[in-house]
């Protein structure tokens, strides 16, 4: 039975290694216990529902549901529960998309032991936690013109949909992974093109490969 004076975290990611080496860093620490793994977002979405969590340690890309669907699920399941997003890709790419659908954090994968449990400290107290760039990013939000990139226009569920199309994944395995018709898909498809002014897949792979949102 986890130590109720421990902070109770679930780790999120589908790749081994990255959990085991997350769970390691954690064992080593301070007043802090990890009570569940995930491989995949519903089994986020399962481990959350059974288990005592403190904090969500979670990655954006996983089978099932995403971390986006995640996300915006546990807002209304577990409103409380603060969730650390952890990326590959940098601040300036997904992070304040992130914090402004209520992430308590974002932190990149190369960051550092010690940031990682700052973090976990952090928004376990109520906080939020943003690195020294990610709060300048937020800050220039305030103050500039909304809109200024062209997939600010669009809404989280299209953002979602033009990140699978920009990984190179087809139109029916999108709506397999994302629960949705593949209608529906095509229809975001349709509205993503419109809005950003481009006339094809290839366009908008190209434009995700310039701005550094698809690794």
């Amino acid at each position: 039975m986890p130590d109720s004076s421990k902070i109770k975290v679930l780790i999120a990611d589908d790749h081994d290694i990255v959990r085991q080496g997350i769970e390691k860093i954690l064992s080593k620490a301070d007043g802090i216990t990890v009570v569940g793994e995930a491989s995949d977002g519903q089994e986020v979405i399962d481990q959350v529902k059974k288990l005592e969590v403190d904090v969500l340690l979670m990655d954006v890309e996983m089978p099932k549901k995403t971390g986006w669907d995640v996300l915006s699920e546990l807002k209304t399941l577990k409103p409380n529960l603060p969730i650390i997003v952890l990326s590959i890709f940098p601040e300036e790419h997904y992070g304040p998309r992130f914090i402004k659908a209520g992430a308590a954090g974002y932190l990149n994968k190369a960051s550092k032991p010690s940031t990682l449990l700052e973090a976990i400290r952090k928004v376990h107290q109520g906080g939020r936690y943003v690195s020294p760039q990610l709060a300048d990013l937020l800050i220039q939000d305030l103050g500039r013109t909304p809109e200024k990139n062209l997939h600010d226009k669009l809404s989280p569920r299209e953002f979602q949909v033009f990140c699978e199309i920009a990984g190179g994944k087809k139109l029916k395995d999108i709506a397999d992974e994302l629960s949705l018709s593949i209608t529906t898909v095509s229809t975001h498809r349709a509205h993503i093109l419109e809005k950003m002014n481009l006339k094809s897949n290839a366009e908008l792979v190209r434009y995700a490969v310039k701005h550094g949102l698809v690794s």
